[in-house]
């Protein structure tokens, strides 16, 4: 049941994280949840001390918000030369 959750709030958190950076058009839903899950894993890794199971909360949500926004960040600074 874990890996639904995981799938369902990193599409969530992947299709925010692209509307904020404004990448939504470029992504499917497939990509939106691979950003989503590798941000908040990122995220949890650097903010709860590698502890990345602690459920999903609102302060677990902004942190992968968060993690999912500066991976695309990356990704486009990479890609384009700037950060958008």
């Amino acid at each position: 049941m874990g890996i639904i959750i995981w799938l369902v709030v990193g599409g969530v958190v992947g299709w925010l994280a692209s509307l904020i950076m404004r990448t939504d058009a470029q992504q499917g839903i497939l990509l939106n949840i691979v950003v989503g899950i590798v941000g908040a894993f990122i995220a949890g890794l650097i903010f709860s001390g590698g502890s990345i199971n602690d459920g999903v909360t609102v302060y677990s949500f902004l942190i992968s918000l968060l993690g999912a926004v500066v991976l695309l960040a990356i990704v486009n600074l990479v890609r384009r030369g700037r950060v958008r």
